[in-house]
């Protein structure tokens, strides 16, 4: 046996059954086909409607049936016998003739594939669907369901989609499969929403409330019960959905065992009097659930008669799940009641009741009050409970594995039926662009002939903006030229005069007042540096780079002198270490000049930032590229933290200017090791990348 609903989910999923099986129709091709000249045609159509008329008793409407079935067999127009053949197996449906109704169905699929109408195919499979539901095969129902709304879906028929989806949350709600009915319904939402439709939103949110319910989500299960009532005002026709819904709020209620908070939801249903003709179903379930509250909340109460009225309201239209729930109610009562011989008879009833409605979650709660009410057979009872517990465990799983293996099937068939589509479509492609291509050929011939005459002038024009392009590219030239002079000279004058005076003015800061031989000395050094810091603000002012590259001919040796110099303003130890077998006066003078500067930058951040006691420098040269390395034990600093100073840029200039590398590895108490590596020779037209920049304060 497969699972099902409580009772009161059994009535909801009815009602809910009930609307679909009333709206199936409004979306099919049920609108007269005009033949005008076919007088076979319209007989046809005619007898299909004798078919349909419920005023006929069943047989007249079979016979009508089988004679248009007869009559579609002889025609010739395959699409006027595919849209017939889908009518009157939807006919057979409404009649609940299955074996007519099952060999039309097929015929349809059939004929519908054959012609490649996914309508059609689509209508066939959602009645096959229905079918299946009718017949308590939720699998099969499920997996018509779903492909159905696959061929929606890519025919972008929305609205049908979503009914589509939603029918497929019911069928999945049926089993127990709350958390796919709840992702299926709110899919469904998604596209109803932009629609506009209330009805169809009202069912929806109806059902999120049912299954929210069932996973013990009370409050969320209100809310979307509230939600519906809002959908439900913008029907437009009558309707009576309003009733259900406080009748379902009023169950939610009871099954919190808030039975007081429950019985003004019961109470509007009952108000309606007019229910117990118009819709007895939803009014007996109602004084059911509202003695069964009323008991609940107070246990003096006697509801006995209200119970038994809902029974006799209930066996009067055969409402078997019904029955089940009323008699188990009539148990409870008895039992309350101490009158544990008839509560035990009642509660045998239901059991037997929900044996016929296939409603096992009923056995099982019948079980376990019959085990309360037969203490002697309890151990029999939690046997069969636990029996028929396993199963259907067992069975949910099966049946929930069959719909994720059903999901994957579809999708798996839709991707097939896609790539067919898509290779179809490759082939119209290919054949619309050969026609192109022909159509595109003969244009091209016709604007070259065109072009021919228009090529002197646009030759003549091209000359004169070649022109006009090298005027500009001149001037550009000149500008860039001045403005890397400007830079040159700023760089000369921050990373060499302003260093050295820096250096000459703290070595005479240091040696104010001091009057010894040494000191004297000193001072005449820093006196003679002066000097040489003004011929070199007069060679850079003169433009006489020439004399600026003589004035460190000996490399090595201008290296050393800047190392003493920079060493007494900073008052550190340095070690000179540089590859003796390596001829450093034949490297290029732009190199020299600029690794001296880089050097004398680096030296001076030891003096201003490290605060060092030792200065470790090393040049070394192979490979085509010369090595520096300088070194300190000073504070050191957190690269991230640095601040990009004048310093910094001009260091990245001279080291972009010769093609280089360079890196600087700082922590804070743990020193500074700047490192460069240049080419030997730079060529002076090569573009090359920007170096990565480290930061330096």
């Amino acid at each position: 046996m497969l699972p099902r609903f409580s009772t009161y989910q059994i009535v909801c999923l009815t009602v809910f059954l009930g609307l679909l099986a009333s709206n199936c129709g409004q979306s099919r091709t049920d609108a007269p086909y005009h033949s005008g000249k076919n007088e076979t045609v319209d007989s046809i159509f005619r007898w299909i409607d004798q078919g349909r008329n419920s005023h006929l008793d069943r047989n007249a409407r079979i016979d009508y049936l089988t004679k248009a079935e007869k009559s579609v067999d002889k025609l010739y127009n395959d699409s006027v016998q595919t849209v017939l053949t889908s009518k009157i197996s939807y006919s057979y449906l409404k009649l609940k003739d299955s074996l007519r109704f099952n060999r039309l169905n097929l015929k349809t699929i059939s004929l519908a594939q054959k012609r490649q109408d996914s309508v059609i195919w689509a209508e066939a499979l959602w009645d096959r669907a229905i079918f299946f539901n009718n017949r308590a095969l939720p699998d099969s129902a499920f997996y018509n369901y779903s492909k159905a709304q696959k061929i929606y879906e890519r025919l972008d028929r929305d609205f049908e989609s979503a009914r589509m989806l939603y029918n497929m949350a019911i069928t999945q709600a049926a089993v127990r499969d709350y958390t796919g009915s709840e992702i299926n319904t709110i899919r469904a939402i998604e596209i109803l929403k932009p629609l506009k439709k209330a009805k169809q939103l009202y069912l929806c949110y109806n059902n999120l409330g049912s299954v929210t319910k069932e996973l013990k989500e009370f409050e969320r299960a209100i809310e979307y019960y509230k939600t519906a009532f809002e959908y439900q005002e913008q029907i437009e026709t009558e309707n009576h959905f309003d009733s259900s819904l406080n009748n379902n709020i009023g169950v939610v209620y009871q099954e919190q065992g808030r039975y007081e908070e429950s019985l003004p939801y019961f109470e509007k249903v009952l108000e309606k009097k007019s229910f117990r003709q118009s819709d007895p179903k939803l009014y007996a379930l109602a004084l059911n659930h509202w003695a069964y509250s009323k008991f609940k909340s107070d246990p003096k109460v006697d509801v006995a008669d209200d119970i038994e009225r809902s029974i006799r309201l209930l066996d009067s239209i055969n409402n078997i799940p019904g029955l089940a729930r009323a008699y188990y109610n009539l148990a409870e009562f008895n039992l309350t009641q101490k009158d544990t011989l008839q509560a035990l008879a009642f509660a045998k009833k239901s059991k037997e009741y929900a044996k016929q409605a296939n409603n096992n979650e009923r056995i099982l709660l019948d079980l376990q009050l019959m085990a309360k009410l037969e203490p002697e057979k309890s151990s029999a009872y939690t046997k069969e409970y636990i029996t028929l517990n396993d199963s259907l465990q067992q069975v949910e799983r099966q049946v929930r594995n069959k719909f994720a293996r059903i999901r994957f099937e579809t999708d798996e068939f839709i991707a097939e039926n896609l790539l067919l589509a898509r290779q179809k479509q490759l082939w119209t492609g290919i054949a619309v662009a050969v026609l192109l291509l022909g159509i595109m050929s003969y244009f091209i011939l016709d604007q070259r002939v065109k072009n021919q005459k228009l090529r002197f002038q646009q030759e003549q024009q091209a000359a004169n903006q070649e022109i006009f392009n090298l005027m500009l590219a001149q001037n550009q030239k000149v500008e860039e030229g001045k403005k890397l002079e400007q830079k040159r000279i700023s760089e000369e004058l921050h990373d060499g005069v302003l260093g050295r005076m820096l250096g000459a003015r703290m070595v005479l800061t240091g040696l104010n007042k001091k009057q010894d031989e040494a000191s004297e000395l000193q001072r005449k050094k820093a006196i003679d540096a002066l000097q040489d810091v003004e011929k070199e603000i007069r060679a850079i002012s003169h433009e006489l780079s020439h004399a600026a590259y003589q004035k460190i001919n000996n490399f090595i040796r201008s290296i050393e002198d800047l190392l003493e110099t920079v060493q007494v303003s900073g008052k550190f130890n340095y070690t000179f270490d540089y590859n003796k077998d390596f001829d450093w006066d034949g490297i290029k003078g732009v190199t020299k000049i600029n690794i001296y500067r880089l050097i004398q930058e680096s030296l001076q951040n030891c003096v201003k930032h490290a605060q060092c006691e030792n200065v470790w420098l090393n040049l070394d040269a192979g490979g085509n590229e010369l090595r520096v390395t300088v070194t300190d034990d000073g504070k050191g600093f957190a690269k991230k933290k640095g601040k990009k100073g004048i310093g910094m840029r001009n260091m990245a200039s001279r080291i972009e200017k010769l093609n280089g590398q360079w890196h600087i590895e700082s922590a804070p108490g743990k020193g500074t090791k700047v490192w460069f590596k240049v080419p030997i020779a730079t060529p002076q037209n090569t573009k090359v990348e920007r170096p990565k920049e480290e930061e330096l304060t």
